[in-house]
């Protein structure tokens, strides 16, 4: 028991209706099968066999780091991010550092990655929010990350996963999309919105970043969107629609 005046940790319950220990998320969940979190449980095992090493394929070293490799990673590959980023951690190590330049100024160490102006105006604001509403520190609830320029969902789960290690939502992109369609984790039709909600409905919550780290790693050694080795690989022969 706790005593008077004395609070607890539980999360807030946002969706009752949810399964036990899923009921902070902001979202109803669909309904799944024993049979299909097996199935799930089961990929998980064979990609982390296969994987056991993957991670996020970003180079941070800080929450804010990652937040804005993060930035920089719309309609760009993480490798080509990594190459722009260390001169630009380097110039602005900390988001006191990019409040106080301005996107102008930015705009030069980013310019290669495309959509620079809008990313660097992102940088920008997010990290002078950052320094203004978050004493300099980048926040590790969900509503408040979406508050920043430039951040929506999936950004925010990589940033939550990876650098807090607080699993809030499942992060898809193109190759987790593919995969859980492919593996039969998601139906063909569903949006990514749904395709997240299955996979937190499917895969355990513990699991969550790790799984997204896998599901990329195999998309992009075998399981292509096209010229991938499907039919010669074991684990795709055992779960993917297009072995």
């Amino acid at each position: 028991m706790t005593s008077a005046g004395a609070t607890t940790n539980r999360p807030p319950v946002r969706t009752p209706d949810n399964p036990r220990g899923l009921r902070d998320l902001p979202f109803e969940l669909p309904e799944v099968t024993p049979a299909e979190k097996r199935r799930a449980r089961a990929v998980l095992k064979a990609l982390r066999e296969r994987y056991p090493d993957a991670k996020c394929a970003l180079t941070y070293s800080t929450p804010h780091e990652l937040l804005i490799a993060t930035i920089l990673s719309a309609q760009t590959t993480d490798a080509n991010v990594n190459k722009a980023t260390p001169a630009l951690f380097k110039a602005f190590p900390t988001p006191q550092d990019y409040a106080n330049a301005t996107p102008k100024q930015i705009e030069p160490y980013v310019k290669s990655l495309g959509f620079f102006r809008n990313k660097s105006l992102a940088i920008h604001e997010s990290m002078r929010d950052i320094v203004e509403r978050f004493d300099g520190e980048v926040p590790s609830e969900m509503d408040d990350l979406l508050t920043l320029r430039g951040v929506a969902r999936k950004t925010a789960n990589v940033v939550l996963g990876n650098a807090f290690g607080i699993n809030n939502g499942f992060v898809v992109d193109t190759h987790i999309e593919r995969l859980s369609k492919r593996f039969s984790l998601a139906p063909e039709d569903a949006t990514v919105t749904m395709v997240e909600r299955y996979l937190c409905a499917l895969v355990p919550r513990d699991a969550w970043a790790e799984m997204s780290h896998l599901f990329i790693a195999h998309g992009r050694a075998v399981c292509k969107a096209r010229g991938g080795t499907c039919a010669e690989d074991a684990i795709c022969r055992r779960f993917c629609s297009n072995a």
